[in-house]
């Protein structure tokens, strides 16, 4: 399943463990709410994005878990790495995501973090965990994927 990138897009992060733990059912472009530091760090591509997720609260959307690296020639204007960060999305786009994150078995996680036209954004997935059983059957279904076109490339 190969995405379709943007022109005007530049991909600082991408959330790699999250298409093997997970099972991704909807997708959101939210733009994030950073510092003029984080904004010239994440452009040098300093973010890990792996453990983070997204959470519902007071109606706003947050970004918990991300690191993004403090920037080198920044002095007292560097803030905490590891700081919640303030999504943003339409009203109506966030009462969906608030309902779809209380059902059972489902989480927000930010799947890539890029700059499309200079702005920031994230892709966040309302995604449902895996079974180890389903981990292994993507695994051989990849598998079998690449076996076949390698015999079809000869």
């Amino acid at each position: 399943m190969a995405v379709q990138e943007d022109p005007g897009e530049h991909v600082v992060a991408t959330n790699r463990k999250a298409r093997h733990e997970y099972t991704i059912l909807e997708t959101y472009e939210a733009g994030i709410v950073l510092t003029g530091t984080e904004v010239k760090s994440l452009r040098r591509g300093n973010a890990n994005i792996s453990d983070g997720y997204a959470a519902v609260n007071n109606g706003e959307l947050w970004l918990s878990g991300v690191h993004v690296s403090p920037y080198e020639q920044g002095s007292y204007a560097n803030v905490d790495p590891l700081r919640r960060r303030k999504l943003l999305l339409h009203r109506k786009e966030i009462r969906k995501l608030m309902a779809r994150s209380s059902e059972r078995g489902l989480t927000l996680i930010p799947l890539k973090v890029y700059f499309k036209h200079s702005r920031a954004k994230v892709l966040i997935g309302v995604c449902r965990g895996k079974k180890s059983y389903d981990k292994r059957h993507a695994i051989a279904e990849r598998e079998a994927q690449r076996s076949i076109r390698r015999h079809y490339a000869r």
